[in-house]
């Protein structure tokens, strides 16, 4: 799959580089338009033109194969398995909560403070609030 997809790339790059080699050659036709206002062949101005040149047949095959190419290359692309990690965090495993009877602790460890102590006092503040500068 990835030797055709580059394959198709190339491909792809050769028909763009021959429809602007195509096209920078051809011959324009607004300088015979611009031409065609005093030369009193004003007729065919607008009107039909003559048959296509090999250049002109050239460019629409280029450009057919480039727009051909540019499909293959969406389908390809869309048909690519492409797995989109989150990092680190996707590694990370959560750990299942406890329910039930097993939630409630039942000894007390000895690192923990003793519930009879008494609790320390909070300080009092001996200024009101409005003294406190800003």
């Amino acid at each position: 799959m990835n030797m055709m997809f580059n394959l198709v790339v190339v491909v792809q790059v050769i028909s763009a580089l021959s429809i602007i080699a195509l096209v920078l050659l051809q011959h324009g036709k607004g300088a015979d338009m611009g031409a065609a206002f005093g030369s009193g062949a004003s007729g065919s101005l607008f009107g039909a033109t003559g048959s296509s040149n090999f250049m002109s047949k050239s460019t629409g095959v280029a450009a057919a194969i480039f727009f051909g190419a540019t499909l293959a290359l969406s389908l390809m692309a869309n048909q690519r398995a492409t797995t989109v990690g989150g990092g680190v965090m996707d590694k990370v495993v959560k750990p299942v909560p406890v329910t039930g009877a097993g939630a409630i602790p039942t000894t007390v460890s000895a690192a923990a403070p003793a519930a009879s102590a008494p609790a320390a006092a909070a300080p009092v503040a001996s200024t009101p609030a409005g003294a406190i500068p800003k």
